[in-house]
């Protein structure tokens, strides 16, 4: 079992494609892409942290979760009203989380944080919302999909990077 980390989805949300800058000529486009990327990388068994911003249409969210590989939890995003939340398929739903994974301390939310509960002893924040245009700070990670290929990421493909 991996644990892979993701936001910024925005499954079918036009506006996203013009203002990100995707490489999408429309939303079904994007939408498959977005599927088949997370599916290429992503097996049924591993985890996945979304960070927020999953789709335009809450009442498209539970077909897509049907569609997503994973045990997939979800961090609230400025863009994911309540009847996303209440979408089946999600493992667990918050606002934040702190979590421990290979050894590291995580500070997850949708969005990235000045500091952070133990920043000045290592722990990592991991954040969505900026779609890659934030500068980030020392431990701290943009696991959007417009950073990452359109893809869920792995903790040490963040760290590597860098």
């Amino acid at each position: 079992m991996s644990v892979f980390f993701t936001a910024d989805t925005h499954f079918g949300d036009h506006r996203t494609i013009n203002i990100s800058r995707r490489p999408f000529a429309n939303t079904a486009e994007m939408d498959a892409a977005l599927v088949e990327r997370w599916n290429a990388v992503v097996g049924p068994d591993d985890v996945v942290w979304h960070l927020g911003d999953v789709a335009r249409r809450p009442a498209d969210v539970a077909e897509l979760l049907a569609r997503l590989n994973g045990k997939k939890h979800l961090l609230r995003g400025n863009n994911d009203p309540d009847a996303t939340l209440s979408a089946h398929g999600w493992a667990s739903v918050a606002d934040y989380a702190e979590i421990e994974l290979d050894g590291r301390q995580l500070v997850l939310c949708h969005y990235p944080f000045r500091s952070w509960n133990g920043q000045h002893r290592g722990a990592l924040n991991l954040h969505g919302h900026s779609h890659g245009r934030l500068k980030p700070m020392p431990r701290q990670f943009d696991v959007g999909v417009d950073v990452h290929d359109f893809a869920p990421v792995l903790l040490d493909s963040l760290i590597q990077a860098r």
